[in-house]
C-alpha cells in the first residue's frame, strides 16, 4: 500500500521579530500573504506535505517562533526537536542580518545532543530598492556557516516554495546517506505513515494544515 509520506520532519523558522518569518510560512502553508500579520507569542505551529519526487511525499511539522526576548525563553525548547531550520533576515534591515550569528549560536547551545540543518533566508527581495545587505555579502556569510543561501518574498511568493522545498530534499538526502539516523524520543524525524483510507496526497495536504496558536 503506498504511503502517505515516507518521513516527517520538524523544521523551526527563526529570526528577529519582524523579519517575517510568519508571512513566510503562510505564504507556503495557506498559499495567501497578510498584509497585516500580529507578532507571533511563543510558537505557532504549521504542517504541510511536499512531494520532492514523483512519489515521494514528505510531511512537514513547521514551527514559528517568536523573535522578541521575552519569548526565547519558550522557543528555545523547541530546538531540539528539529531537524532543519530556517534562518530568516530582513533584506532592508541590516540589524536583523548582523544578529544572525547570535541566532546560530543559540541554536547550537540548545539543540545538543542533534544537529540542526539550516538555511539561511533573505527576506522581503521585493523590496530591492530599501535593500541594506548586498546579496554578495550574505552568500559568503551562508558560505563562513556552510549553509545555502536564499532570497525570498511572501509578499509576491518568490521562492517561498524553493526555499522549503530545498531545505527538505537536503534533509532527505542526509536521512538516506544515514547521516541523519531517527533516534527514539527525538521529533525531528519520523518514519512514513500508511493510510488507511485516505489515497489523495492533494486531500491529506488540504486537512493536514493547521496552526495552534
Amino acid at each position: 500500500m503506498e504511503t502517505i509520506w515516507l518521513y516527517q520532519f520538524r523544521l523551526i523558522v527563526i529570526g528577529d521579530s519582524t523579519v517575517g518569518k510568519s508571512c513566510l510560512i503562510r505564504r507556503f502553508t495557506e498559499g495567501r500573504f497578510a498584509q497585516v500579520s500580529d507578532p507571533t507569542v511563543g510558537v505557532d505551529f504549521f504542517s504541510r506535505l511536499v512531494e520532492i519526487e514523483p512519489g515521494k511525499r514528505i510531511k512537514l511539522q513547521i514551527w514559528d517562533t517568536a523573535g522578541q526576548e521575552r519569548f526565547r525563553s519558550i522557543t528555545r525548547a523547541y530546538y531540539r526537536n528539529s531537524v532543519g531550520g530556517l534562518l530568516l533576515f530582513d533584506i532592508t534591515n541590516r540589524r536583523s542580518f548582523q544578529n544572525i550569528h547570535d541566532w546560530l549560536e543559540e541554536a547550537k547551545r540548545h539543540v545538543q545532543p542533534h544537529n540542526i540543518l539550516f538555511l539561511l533566508v533573505g527576506h522581503k527581495c521585493d523590496l530591492e530598492a530599501q535593500r541594506q545587505v548586498t546579496r554578495q555579502e550574505a552568500e559568503k556569510l551562508a558560505g563562513v556557516y556552510g549553509m545555502h543561501y536564499v532570497e525570498t518574498s511572501a509578499r509576491d511568493a518568490i521562492n517561498v516554495e524553493k526555499a522549503f522545498v530545498d531545505l527538505t530534499r537536503d534533509i532527505f538526502e542526509l536521512v538516506g546517506r544515514g547521516d541523519i539516523q531517527i533516534h527514539e524520543g527525538w521529533e525531528g524525524v519520523k518514519s512514513g505513515l500508511v493510510p488507511n483510507t485516505v489515497h489523495s496526497s492533494e486531500e491529506v495536504t488540504k486537512g493536514d494544515r493547521r496552526c495552534l496558536c
